[in-house]
């Protein structure tokens, strides 16, 4: 059966996203609350699919150093030096993606206000 999902251009991904990590169990509305520097950071995502800022903060929830991204028909990919996938975020909606990390955490990428 054909995937009716469709591939989004870079373009309509570029810009800021507010990256959050988060236990398993936190709800949302508990997370923004405690609002920790060392849970949240901003990640540019660039037209050219390079990260710019916020790569070293990801980076350290990723384990490895984030270099580029591509938009999946269902997702976003996170790619390493050698172009491969180190992670893959989920959409939940427009806007929203979630990725479940080995140790348990989840990563929450959601877009900032333009």
């Amino acid at each position: 059966m054909a995937s009716s999902l469709r591939l989004e251009e870079p373009a309509v991904f570029a810009g800021s996203w507010q990256a959050t990590l988060s236990g398993r169990d936190d709800t949302p509305e508990a997370q923004a609350l405690q609002d920790k520097p060392s849970n949240t950071c901003v990640v540019e995502l660039q037209v050219n699919q390079n990260l710019g800022k916020g790569a070293d903060c990801l980076g350290a929830w990723l384990e490895q150093t984030p270099i580029g991204w591509f938009p999946d028909p269902d997702g976003l990919s996170i790619t390493g030096k050698e172009g491969s996938r180190i992670q893959f975020f989920s959409r939940q909606r427009d806007g929203l993606y979630l990725a479940a990390l080995k140790s348990g955490l989840k990563i929450t990428l959601e877009r900032t206000a333009q």
